[in-house]
């Protein structure tokens, strides 16, 4: 017998997915400047990752297949910044105007002055070979957060993990010293990560769990309560000055504090690795998407 509902059901679900699409609209209209289409910037590239906003606004950001850091200025004109870059993938400037990278060439974390002199901060932990660092946040005292997943580099001579690191951990370096300490032993696959400007939260992407995760920070860098934010597969991340996580993959998602999915930014690419606001309003949305940038104005600004 037919089911006399299946007609209403399916005018409901019709009803719930036009109002979940005209809801995305609204709430994407009152972040992005005019209509959401991030403009192309260039293609000329092999694979971009790790945007990162200088005290001005320019934006510096990874090739990594070709070994380069490149720099966006706030005048829209592109320069290479530093050759032989030790495939750094994840960036962030610290309060000094260095560049803290994550250079898995030989798999350790770099500080980059403001004239490309670089200073290795950290190369193992505990006489053991990191993964390959891939993305990390500095915390307002100094400290940092960085995930070590294992991505295995064409580059790289071992073809396994080194089996002392017990599996791919997230990890956090205190500022001052020179031995970084585990923070959670239960992720799986991290990858991209982003903590509050006033020091409250971390968001961690764990690619094994196909989530993201919010932690409360402690004073002495520790994580607790750790609870799932968010149910997807994505790479890096930044945060608005509202408190809305910008999430990186199939295009870039964008999530209230609540954990509601309230936009969707369509990017013309195969992957979106990462995302950071620069321009010297913090108001322009840098996209790096696979051999491309983007950028696209927004009417909120960066929290960094």
């Amino acid at each position: 017998m037919k089911n006399p509902f299946t007609p209403i059901r399916s005018l409901i679900l019709l009803l719930l997915v036009s109002l979940s699409i005209t809801t995305y609209s609204q709430e994407l209209s009152s972040l992005v400047a005019g209509e959401a289409t991030p403009k192309l910037v260039s293609s000329q590239f092999s694979f971009t990752e790790g945007p990162a906003v200088d005290k001005q606004g320019n934006v510096y950001f990874t090739d990594q297949p070709n070994n380069k850091i490149w720099k966006y200025s706030t005048d829209g004109k592109l320069s290479v910044f530093l050759d032989k870059a030790g495939r750094s993938n994840g960036m962030f400037f610290d309060k000094q105007g260095n560049l803290i990278t994550c250079a898995d060439e030989k798999n350790e974390l770099w500080s980059i002055s403001p004239k490309g002199q670089v200073t290795v901060l950290l190369k193992d932990y505990q006489g053991h070979t990191f993964n390959g660092p891939n993305d990390l946040w500095i915390d307002p005292k100094g400290g940092i957060y960085f995930t070590d997943p294992y991505f295995q580099r064409e580059y790289w001579e071992r073809k396994s993990p080194d089996p002392g690191m017990n599996g791919e951990k997230l990890y956090y370096l205190a500022k001052g010293k020179k031995e970084p300490v585990l923070v959670d032993m239960e992720i799986k696959k991290p990858n991209g990560l982003i903590g509050t400007p006033d020091g409250k939260y971390l968001y961690v992407a764990d690619m094994g769990n196909k989530a993201i995760f919010r932690y409360d920070i402690g004073a002495n860098g520790s994580l607790t309560n750790r609870q799932p934010f968010a149910e997807e597969v994505i790479d890096g991340m930044t945060i608005d000055t509202q408190g809305n996580i910008y999430m990186a993959g199939k295009g870039v998602s964008i999530y209230n504090p609540k954990g509601e999915k309230i936009g969707q930014i369509e990017v013309p690419a195969k992957w979106t690795a990462n995302v950071c606001f620069g321009g010297k309003n913090r108001d322009m949305l840098f996209i790096t998407a696979s051999e491309s940038v983007f950028v696209l104005p927004m009417k909120v600004k960066g929290a960094y």
